[in-house]
């Protein structure tokens, strides 16, 4: 079926502007009239020329990320806490919208609201973008009436995780810099110095030693397969994603990376960051516990700990006391879950919560600032002893060389 973008005027005056899929011309002309909207301009939209623009919309690459949903939740606000109309407010915002595949997100959310549902049901058909966790505030927002609020917490909780986010990735930049840079050049000696050294110690006719022609043999392997290096690489990266992408796959993976050592904490840290802050906000805004543990499960981006959580839940369902099966759990600090213990004997857990978020947002600044005096003597001595490894297979022969050249 053809693919139409429109533009047309709302009773109001505005434009509006999205895309839509029909028959004819005339059909999607008689959809914006049922909608009270006076069409403007109506035509086929264009095949898209960019490659790469068509993988990444195939691919879903193109989609609104963090910054997008903060600058939405925070805009959002500003539209309830006015007491504008959703729908008129939704459709300025639109308008202004700079990102172009969120722009036709809020089209169709504008869309759906004027079709009679509800706002987290027209998220809920962007669930990719939104989130559970988002969409769950907003349902909550809309039952009690306190819709300005779901959306504040909800650009507080997106701020405080874009910190934890960034504090992560600038833990790991570093030593995966080095490491790749360390590739690099082990790859360059490889490929264009060793095989020069051997060419000319195979001339001279000399008994090199087992260092040196472990580096050459390797060197000889590398520069004559790696065209099939290259591929098997490629080959198994691409399986390796697969298998990740499987439920039993991004369980092991995901649990793999919290024992990684030193990066392994921070990350899991982060991670529980993440769930205490997610699950305070759902606890303040009045969601029942076991809902608030099965929507911030979702948002933890961390299959294995999405696991302990549901377990946790389903310890709740059983009766058990929420301090208890974080015990059970396993992945939480004695200090937290004192600090939990505490608020849920005192009534007073979003609190504790919150206090925990800020325990283990703090661990991960302090680690992430500490991060350079743990890793670089590991990638100095590593250095070394590849310089070292490097040096003598390559410079031991000399001294023979030196020999024959006396002779």
């Amino acid at each position: 079926m053809p693919e139409f973008v429109w533009q047309a005027r709302d009773p109001e005056g505005r434009l509006r502007e999205g895309r839509m899929e029909a028959e004819t011309e005339r059909a999607v002309a008689e959809q914006i009239l049922a909608r009270a909207m006076t069409p403007v301009r109506i035509e086929q939209a264009r095949e898209q020329t960019d490659v790469l623009a068509q993988i990444a919309r195939r691919l879903d690459l193109d989609l609104p990320g963090r910054a997008e949903l903060m600058l939405f939740a925070r805009q959002m606000y500003a539209i309830t806490k006015a007491g504008l109309p959703l729908i008129g407010g939704m459709a300025q915002l639109a308008e202004s919208t700079r990102h172009p595949r969120m722009r036709e997100i809020i089209n169709d959310i504008v869309d759906d609201l004027e079709s009679g549902r509800e706002l987290s049901a027209a998220m809920a058909r962007h669930e990719k973008v939104f989130g559970a966790l988002f969409i769950s505030m907003v349902r909550v927002g809309e039952q009690s009436g306190r819709l300005d609020e779901s959306f504040d917490r909800m650009f507080r909780y997106l701020e405080r995780d874009q910190e934890t986010a960034r504090g992560i990735k600038k833990a790991i930049r570093y030593p995966s810099f080095v490491i790749v840079a360390i590739g690099v050049a082990v790859g360059i000696i490889m490929t264009f110095v060793i095989p020069g050294f051997a060419k000319l110690y195979e001339g001279f006719h000399l008994e090199l030693p087992l260092p040196t022609r472990i580096i050459i043999a390797v060197a000889t392997f590398f520069n004559a397969w790696w065209p099939w290096m290259l591929a098997g690489l490629i080959g198994a990266v691409y399986l390796f994603r697969r298998w990740v992408a499987t439920p039993q796959g991004r369980l092991w993976w995901d649990h793999a990376k919290l024992r990684l050592p030193i990066m392994g904490d921070i990350v899991l840290r982060g991670t529980l960051a993440r769930f205490t802050g997610a699950f305070a906000m759902t606890f303040r805004s009045g969601m029942p516990i076991l809902q608030g543990l099965t929507v911030t499960a979702g948002a933890v981006d961390n299959a294995w700990i999405e696991q302990r959580i549901e377990e946790m839940r389903e310890g709740i369902e059983r009766g058990e006391s929420l301090s208890r099966v974080i015990v059970r759990s396993g992945v939480f600090t004695p200090l937290v879950i004192q600090m939990i213990s505490v608020g849920e004997d005192t009534g007073q857990l979003e609190d504790m919560l919150e206090e925990a978020t800020d325990f283990y947002e703090r661990e991960v600044a302090y680690d992430v600032d500490n991060l350079s005096s743990l890793i670089e003597p590991l990638l100095t001595v590593a250095i070394g002893v590849l310089v070292l490894i490097l040096a003598l297979g390559v410079f031991l022969p000399m001294w023979d060389l030196v020999e024959v050249a006396k002779r």
